[in-house]
């Protein structure tokens, strides 16, 4: 098949599930073409059939916000006719659903099909979709595609709760997934003396350091837990949080124990050497992070919101607690960390559960949709 990607290039999520998937379907002999305003942070290498097309926006003076969305109708609309697409997979609501139905459209006036499935990740949704300059637009974009996809059965419902217009639409689950042969970290591990003495454990977070994922309460949550048992905690992101993450490590005088490593484009090696994976997000539609720290063995300490609970399997892969409860939190590290026969089942289970959600098992679903799609 001919496949369009459409996605945000950058650190987020979607963005990596995106760009991931379709690196897995070129190696299963799909050809696979990138449409974004940049490279993808994850696409590094290129093969035969993996193409990226960069949507260009001119910069007029009349334009306060130059118009992404009819540029990337236009460029869609190129890299179909040129290339012969079978179908368009965008992934993230706004604005890549209605810039689809556009370019359907525009390539319906000239007799050429182009299906195209969106896929729901999150805060398309949860956040910037529910506002309601967004909501009769990405209503229409949402009923419009041919398929629509959610990464949890947690978002499926959200979306059903915040767009009632779509409530008839079948929108199927198919979730996030990881690689699990990329996690294979027997070198990574002899790096863990530059992070952490052997007496100490060491704890992980990665985010995009945004309020919704509270890091606050990951420092608070550490302080509790350094002063039972001797750890490090190790920060991977940036964002609008990180000066009162700065703050808050100096009026609890954890900064000395805290390693801060911004953003990283493959935290992997980091979670190599941790001990504990620690997201206390105020929601997570379905929650990668998590579900990366499992891969590399590493249990997870999170709260009990949105898409987590699918992931996180309570006294199995992790430990669920409510959001903001930063004492039941380190409690549960405590519990995990205070014991190396606990902690070590802890790490053999969170990898059992990330198997669940190897590429292995995910890459068909979305092939089958895409057989699917594109034989109506």
């Amino acid at each position: 098949m001919n496949i369009g990607i459409v996605c945000y290039p950058t650190f987020g999520g979607s963005g990596v599930v995106a760009t991931e998937l379709g690196k897995a379907l070129a190696q299963n002999g799909h050809n696979v073409h990138f449409i974004t305003y940049s490279q993808p942070v994850r696409l590094s290498v290129f093969s035969g059939n993996i193409f990226y097309h960069e949507v260009t926006i001119s910069d007029y003076p009349l334009f306060d916000y130059p118009p992404y969305e009819l540029a990337l109708a236009n460029k869609i609309v190129e890299v179909a006719k040129y290339n012969k697409l079978d179908l368009l997979h965008v992934h993230y609501a706004i604005p890549h659903a209605s810039a689809a139905y556009m370019a359907k459209q525009m390539l319906a006036a000239e007799n050429i099909s182009l299906p195209f499935i969106t896929t729901l990740h999150g805060t398309d949704i949860t956040l910037v979709g529910k506002d309601a300059s967004f909501e009769t637009a990405i209503s229409f974009a949402i009923n419009e595609s041919d398929a629509v996809t959610a990464v949890s059965e947690s978002l499926k419902q959200d979306t059903y709760f915040y767009f009632r217009n779509v409530a008839k639409k079948d929108i199927r689950v198919i979730p996030n997934f990881i690689q699990l042969d990329q996690y294979d970290f027997v070198k990574a591990k002899k790096d863990r003396a530059l992070y952490a003495s052997d007496t100490q454990k060491i704890l992980v977070h990665v985010s995009n350091f945004r309020k919704v994922k509270r890091v606050e309460d990951v420092l608070k949550m550490f302080d509790i837990v350094r002063k039972k048992i001797p750890s490090r905690l190790i920060l991977v992101g940036d964002g609008p949080e990180r000066s009162n993450i700065d703050r808050l490590c100096r009026e609890l005088d954890t900064c000395a124990e805290i390693l801060s490593l911004g953003k990283l484009v493959d935290p992997n090696g980091i979670l190599a050497v941790a001990d504990l994976f620690v997201l206390p997000s105020e929601t997570e539609s379905f929650g990668l992070a998590a579900l990366e720290a499992m891969a590399a063995r590493v249990p997870v300490i999170s709260t009990n919101t949105g898409g987590l609970p699918e992931i996180n399997k309570q006294g199995f892969s992790g430990m669920l607690s409510n959001v903001g409860d930063v004492e039941d939190m380190a409690k549960n590290a405590i519990h995990i960390l205070g014991d190396e026969k606990v902690l070590e089942e802890f790490k053999e289970n969170a990898h059992k559960q990330a198997e669940k959600y190897d590429i292995k098992n995910i890459l068909p679903l979305y092939e089958n949709l895409y057989k699917e799609v594109i034989g109506k």
